[in-house]
């Protein structure tokens, strides 16, 4: 995931670009950039792939407190993509475990997640106990240090009615859970150290940290400077706007699919009819020709009937005539 970034120098990045520059992470001008929030954990991303400069942080900052900007629009892009890849995470890792694990029925599950819960409760609140401390807050420390003395024992009667609904044998086996917020595992048996670890760490804290921020940004424009202008209808805009976009994309798609489909149609149509045609004349033609024939066939029919009969008529006339010759001579005789 970690990609090589165009490295500049706070005086370069400074003549070279601007915060407006699309090259610039909009997520790390408003300080959520997932790559420096996770820097140095064992989710560390890498350098991003865009330029991050705390100079053009300190542009933005400044031009933001005169006009809006819109920026978060990016940003919460950015860091919804990122937590919908950590959620994904987080439900391959469960199904994992659902199949490695040994199956346990509703009830004891029920128990080990009342135990879970509480390991969380008390992870929580020695980190919190923990910070109180450097900071200086001595007292508040302690009341929270007896606030975990307190979780402590609910703790240990949770686990007491875990353990007596399970065989010896499986109770040792070390039951595992993913964490919601940065799908690391946590097992059943940690104890107060390993869950203070986790819960006050880095990475946890972290994530805890980019979840917060995207909510804030879905309902104010800019968080830290209190004009809460709202984001989130911008958002939905722009996402019906690229919803337009693509149905307008889907619908010249399909119009230019009809047209092909009306074209090839009307080609074939053109074709069927100059085949028609050329039939038409062919059969045209060789009627006109078995006209012409029939019409000189009855012609010559005719004339030969003409002649035969002009040839009877001839020989009838010879032998009337030939009669009639005879008759005068036996007259004269």
């Amino acid at each position: 995931m970690s990609v090589m970034c165009c490295v500049l120098t706070g005086d370069e990045s400074r003549q070279r670009v601007k915060f407006t520059d699309e090259r610039v992470c909009k997520s790390h001008l408003l300080n959520c950039c997932p790559h420096d929030i996770l820097s140095g954990t064992r989710m560390d991303l890498g350098e991003c792939s865009k330029i991050h400069d705390l100079a053009l942080r300190a542009d933005y900052e400044i031009a933001s407190k005169e006009r809006d900007l819109f920026f978060e629009l990016d940003a919460v892009d950015h860091l919804e993509s990122f937590i919908a890849d950590c959620d994904r995470r987080t439900e391959l890792a469960k199904k994992r475990l659902a199949e490695t694990q040994e199956e346990i029925s509703a009830e004891v599950a029920a128990k080990a997640e009342k135990v879970h819960e509480l390991n969380e409760e008390i992870g929580k609140l020695l980190a919190k106990a923990e910070q109180l401390g450097a900071e200086g807050n001595v007292d508040e420390a302690q009341t929270v240090l007896q606030e975990v003395e307190r979780v402590r024992t609910k703790k240990k009667d949770a686990e007491e009615e875990y353990r007596n609904s399970m065989p010896a044998s499986s109770f040792q086996q070390q039951k595992l859970r993913v964490c919601e917020v940065c799908s690391a595992y946590l097992g059943l048996h940690d104890n107060d150290r390993r869950l203070a670890d986790h819960f006050g760490g880095k990475l946890h804290l972290g994530f805890i940290q980019i979840r917060e921020k995207l909510e804030q940004l879905k309902v104010t424009g800019r968080p830290e400077s209190g004009l809460f202008t709202s984001v989130f209808p911008f958002t939905v805009s722009r996402s019906r706007s690229r919803e337009r976009d693509r149905e307008r994309r889907r619908r010249r798609s399909r119009s230019a699919s009809r047209e092909k489909r009306r074209s090839r149609s009307r080609s074939k149509e053109r074709d069927r009819r100059r085949r028609h045609r050329s039939r038409s004349r062919s059969r045209s033609r060789h009627s006109r020709e078995h006209s012409h024939k029939s019409s000189r066939d009855r012609d010559h029919e005719r004339d030969s009937k003409r002649s035969s009969s002009e040839r009877r008529s001839d020989g009838l006339n010879g032998r009337t005539e030939s009669r009639r010759h005879d008759d005068r001579e036996a007259g004269e005789i």
